[in-house]
């Protein structure tokens, strides 16, 4: 019969197998690991072959470059060193004969397909030519001028070097045709060195040098002809144009001026003939034409290149403040070549971004004129009412530097207005032609009363006719039947009126900084930018900035009145009260909820400029407080506004306090039974509508607001009275929480209660202390330690008993 163990020793045993079987397995898995590691180590690693770092061609060119170079050093030093040794005969044999075998060294070369060798080859012998010219000069020419002997040796080595590269026997070399074009570079440049044409004469050398290199770079085939022809165009050109635009920056006379515009002119001329040929051979998707970009900066740079050499003609003909507007006219002008049918479109775009950078650059020029009128009058923050100035100028420069020769700023500004109020009207980009226009108008104006040195009110009176027409623009502006549609709640203004805005803030705030020169020009600014502002904010797109805007201007000018009544400062704080008053009245009456927010920030900031106005007074601060809470009170009642009570309420508590810091009141009760009693008031409101509220979040704040420091002060008092005052209430308090069941009430009123009694028993427990021998306490200590221990778990119990008590309170 077989028999079966308990379920317990069952399940025992079953454990116990597999756990064995884990073990097993454990071990052999380990094994395994081994052996496959040690298989890994004992199999052959195929080794692979090394790679050549370099590729065959790339040590054939470098081996026959080497030797190239090494035979033009062993020929240099032939040439210079054992030169003298041989008679004119031998020089001219040896010299001849080595030159030769060297340039018909390669034909051969190329017709065995050896082509890089027939390259090292062809380099030596074109060294050797410079070397036969080098040394032609050092024996037979040693008297002629050596900078006009190396103009016609490099000339001739072009010439030859070019035959050379174009015969048929080796027109495959690549070296030739770039080596010509290099040398191309020289003969002009040197001969005008030689001949002391200096500058001019450098200038127009370099410049038609250029001319060459260009004319080669837009016919030449070969790909490396081309590019050292571009390298060389674009070198000698730029300093070519650098050269000819300081001699036309510096001419005096007109013999001077026409020669530095006519260097400009012949530099225009070539960047736009390539640019011409690149935008043909774009239309007929030619690939030796230079590229679109290539020729739209070119074109660019001809029309650059024109407004300087016409400005520059002009420009000693007339005084120094009109050179800017001489150049933008001649900017504008260029224009004028968008109607030209018969230029390619890249000739047309570059002249249209040049005649931009033209513009642009001039407006840069009269910003710092427009900078100095908006930016200058906040100076007068540190001397206001120090009386008006003598005119408009003197107003917004206080003692700066006005900027030399500007006098013709408004006109640059107008003019760039004008053309992008005509570009607008083509329908070109038409909402930021506008954008652009309106603001540089805008400007003009406002820079016009210090350019023209107009008195003192009458830049009053046109600052403020800019920021109204402004403001008006920005309430009344079309909609632009060209721009998207109308503005959207995520974007409440299209760019015109967004523009208009901003300018209208900007031009508002230079003006009341303008005005604080003199008291009534602050009083009557001021009142006209309040009710400016204030007038806008009826339009619902507008009050979230023009609200908040009327606000800051009222609280300027109560600040403003008060000083001009002669009040002191916490005097002139219950004036600017009427900020927050308006903004609350204001916010409550206000159906926009993006407007509301903007209105009660400002009023609060107006409230805080109050509160510090009447820091030196208490008496007045508190009622400032007190007026402030009154108004917080009042936007609490507002329904979506509800947690404003809390700052009505710390307002109300703080003015208290104020006040009876005012009056010299030390006793700490009568700064916190004034929070404690509305406290408890409102915990005892809320337990009723939610009677699963905690009795700490009820009661517990409005409790510590007075147990405490009562407490802190009862632990320093030498007197009866607070202590035994203390203690009732603790007493009252935790009566009360016993009877309701409510923790908070039970915890902070009999801890109060007990650490009341213990500073009320504290004098005579020391005398107790003092009266028994110094073993008692030890010894009474080390009793209760041995109480608790042999009641531990008693007491334990106890505690928790007392702690569930109080989790079941509330």
């Amino acid at each position: 019969m077989t028999h079966f163990p308990p379920p317990a020793e069952e399940l025992r045993l079953i454990d116990a197998e597999l756990w064995q079987l884990d073990a097993r397995r454990t071990q052999l898995l380990t094994r395994r690991a081994w052996l496959v590691a040690a298989l890994h180590q004992a199999r052959p690693t195929p080794v692979a072959p090394p790679r050549p770092e370099s590729s065959a061609p790339s040590v054939q060119n470098v081996l026959l470059m080497l030797g190239g170079v090494l035979l033009t050093i062993a020929a240099m030093v032939f040439t210079l060193v054992s030169w003298g040794h041989l008679g004119i005969t031998g020089r001219a044999l040896v010299l001849g004969a080595v030159t030769l075998a060297a340039l018909a060294t390669p034909v051969v070369l190329l017709k065995r397909g050896l082509r890089s060798t027939a390259e090292s080859v062809a380099g030596l012998g074109l060294a050797l030519t410079v070397l036969d010219a080098y040394a032609l000069h050092a024996a037979a020419l040693a008297g002629t001028d050596g900078t006009g002997y190396a103009a016609v040796a490099s000339a001739v080595l072009a010439v030859v070097w070019a035959g050379y590269g174009l015969l048929p026997a080796t027109r495959g070399l690549r070296l030739p045709l770039p080596a010509a074009l290099a040398s191309a570079q020289l003969p002009l440049l040197l001969w005008a060195l030689a001949t002391d044409a200096v500058p001019y004469g450098v200038t127009s050398a370099l410049l038609l040098t250029a001319v060459f290199d260009t004319a080669v770079a837009l016919r030449a085939t070969a790909r490396s002809v081309r590019v050292a022809a571009a390298i060389g165009a674009y070198g000698m050109g730029g300093w070519g144009v650098l050269a000819a635009g300081w001699l036309s920056w510096t001419a005096t006379g007109p013999s001077a001026v026409v020669r530095a515009a006519a260097l400009l002119l012949l530099a225009a001329a070539t960047a736009l003939g390539a640019a011409w040929h690149g935008g043909l051979s774009e239309a007929r998707t030619d690939e030796h034409g230079p590229g679109r970009k290539d020729a739209l900066g070119l074109a660019v740079a001809a029309g650059l290149l024109v407004v300087a050499a016409l400005g520059g003609a002009v420009r000693p003909a007339l005084p120094e403040a009109w050179t800017v507007p001489v150049h933008l006219a001649c900017g504008i002008a260029l224009l004028a070549t968008l109607r030209a049918g018969r230029l390619p479109a890249t000739v047309r775009h570059g002249f249209v971004w040049a005649s931009g950078t033209v513009q642009a650059l001039a407006v840069l020029w009269a910003l710092p004129v427009v900078g100095l009128a908006l930016l200058g009058p906040v100076g007068w923050a540190e001397r206001a009412w120090t009386g008006a100035p003598s005119d408009a100028r003197a107003a917004v420069t206080l003692g700066t530097p006005w900027p030399q020769h500007t006098e013709t700023a408004p006109v640059v500004l107008a003019a760039v207005a004008a053309v992008l109020l005509l570009t607008a009207r083509a329908g070109v980009r038409r909402p930021r032609a506008l954008c652009g226009a309106s603001a540089l108008l805008w400007a003009t104006a406002f820079a016009l009363p210090a350019v023209l040195e107009l008195p003192y009110a009458a830049a009053l009176l046109t600052h403020g006719v800019m920021t109204a027409g402004a403001l008006a623009a920005t309430v009344y502006v079309r909609r632009d039947t060209h721009a998207p549609p109308e503005a959207t709640p995520a974007r409440p203004f299209t760019p015109p009126r967004l523009t208009a805005l901003v300018l209208a803030l900007v031009g508002s705030l230079s003006l009341a900084f303008l005005s604080l020169a003199s008291q009534s020009a602050t009083l009557a600014v001021l009142s006209a930018l309040t009710a400016l502002f204030t007038a806008a904010s009826w339009h619902p797109r507008l009050a979230p900035v023009t609200a908040p805007a009327a606000l800051g201007y009222a609280a300027a000018l109560a600040c403003a009145t008060g000083a001009a009544l002669d009040w002191r400062l916490s005097h002139t704080a219950l004036l600017v009260l009427a900020v927050p008053a308006t903004a609350a009245v204001s916010a409550a009456r206000r159906g926009s909820a993006r407007s509301v927010v903007p209105v009660e920030v400002a009023g609060a900031v107006g409230g805080l400029l109050a509160v510090g106005l009447a820091l030196t007074d208490p008496p007045l601060l508190a009622l400032v407080l007190a007026l402030c809470a009154v108004i917080a009170g009042g936007t609490a009642i507002r329904p979506d506004r509800r947690p404003v009570a809390y700052a009505a309420a710390a307002l109300f508590v703080l003015a208290t306090w104020v006040r009876l810091a005012a009056w010299d009141v030390g006793t700490p009760e009568a700064y916190t039974l004034p929070v404690t009693v509305p406290a408890l008031l409102l915990g005892a409101l809320r337990r009723r509508r939610d009677p699963q509220a905690s009795s700490w979040t009820a009661y517990g704040p409005g409790l510590a607001a007075t147990l405490v420091p009562s407490l802190v002060a009862a632990w320093g008092d030498a007197h009866w009275t607070r202590p035994l005052l203390l203690g009732l209430a603790a007493l009252l308090v935790t009566l009360l929480g016993a009877r309701h069941r409510l923790q908070a009430l039970l915890v902070l009123g009999g801890s109060v209660l007990v650490l009341d009694t213990l500073h009320e028993l504290a004098p005579y427990l020391v005398q107790v202390t003092d009266a028994l021998p110094r073993w008692v306490p030890p010894a009474l200590a080390g009793l209760l330690l041995l109480a608790l221990g042999a009641t531990y778990e008693r007491r334990i119990r106890d505690v928790r008993r007392v702690r569930e008590a109080l989790g079941r309170m509330n």
